[in-house]
């Protein structure tokens, strides 16, 4: 009897693995891929995507026991953390943080083909612009200062961190639903066009809130309105734009996404484990400090807000004739 037994017991376990062995590479992939550190590539840093980029990184890797560092490789309008992203190999190892400007790059250099080199993995935040004006400008509401731009074309400058850069883009958008002529005032980067803003030498600007809401309480900046669909907790007492100019919204993105043909399960499964973080309440908190509000969804919802996002800017590319800057 003992020799009959030792043989069936080994043919029951040999059979069970067979009956197994169809869904074990999904299982391995999906559960046990991780061998290695991840790299998350961020290629624009501001205070917000490092912030978030850092609670992403240590949420993962106390979640999932392999550390997730930070690949920062900032570039003029993020082109090279966009190609970055796309030469990496699809084994879930390379991550990549995806914001506006990601998007917007995709329009203007068409051979990144950003939307379908991608394997979305899951959104992360909104953020809103506010639209601000130096005091010295007579308009004190959206209506007045588009009045105030129809009485005197092209005397109004609008400024923004460069040509093609969101914030332009995010004004562009405004001036083709309200028909105004102004001048746009290009600069190299946020901090001159600040500093020109609040000395009066240009009148407006759309700003991230976090990077002109101080200057806001000071009296040094009139805020006009936000750029949500709603207002924004930070700044309550200001409307959004489309209370006034009817369907008008503008906001960055914030996700995270990683080579095309990433397997299916590795994605399903860091996309679990964002959505939960992003539930957070201290996440939550957190971004609520930069005027940011969270998405949760599926890979596909990602990527639908992704290809969005691209069309509607691309839109405006064109119709302003746009280069990048």
């Amino acid at each position: 009897m003992t020799n009959l037994k030792l043989p069936r017991r080994r043919f029951l376990h040999l059979a069970a693995g067979a009956v197994a062995l169809p869904t074990l590479p999904r299982i391995v992939r999906a559960q046990l891929y991780l061998s290695r550190p991840v790299r998350i590539i961020v290629s624009v840093i501001a205070s917000v995507d490092e912030m978030l980029v850092q609670f992403v990184s240590q949420w993962l890797s106390e979640r999932l026991g392999q550390p997730f560092t930070i690949d920062n490789q900032p570039s003029a309008g993020a082109r090279i953390g966009a190609e970055a992203i796309l030469d990496a190999s699809p084994d879930g190892h390379t991550l990549a943080l995806i914001i506006a400007a990601n998007l917007i790059q995709a329009v203007h250099y068409q051979k990144l083909g950003f939307i379908r080199d991608l394997a979305p993995v899951a959104g992360i935040s909104r953020n809103p612009f506010v639209m601000v004006i130096n005091p010295s400008c007579p308009a004190k509401t959206v209506p007045e200062l588009i009045a105030y731009a129809n009485d005197n074309p092209g005397k109004l400058s609008i400024a923004s961190s460069g040509n093609g850069s969101i914030l332009h883009l995010t004004s562009e958008l405004f001036i083709s639903m309200t028909r105004i002529s102004v001048v746009h005032a290009p600069y190299r980067g946020m901090p001159p066009a600040i500093a020109d803003l609040l000395a009066g030498k240009v009148h407006a600007m759309f700003l991230p809130i976090p990077n002109s809401i101080q200057h806001i309480k000071d009296g040094k900046l009139r805020a006009l309105a936000v750029t949500s669909a709603m207002r924004s907790s930070l700044l309550p007492d200001v409307p959004a734009v489309g209370e006034f100019v009817r369907g008008y919204e503008a906001n960055g993105l914030q996700g995270l996404c990683a080579p095309k043909n990433t397997p299916a399960e590795i994605v399903d499964k860091l996309n679990r484990e964002v959505n939960l973080m992003v539930a957070d309440p201290n996440f939550k908190g957190r971004l609520a400090e930069f005027g940011n509000t969270v998405l949760s969804g599926s890979p596909a919802a990602f990527g639908k807000l992704m290809m969005d996002d691209t069309e509607k800017w691309a839109g405006i590319i064109r119709a302003a004739n746009i280069k990048l800057g």
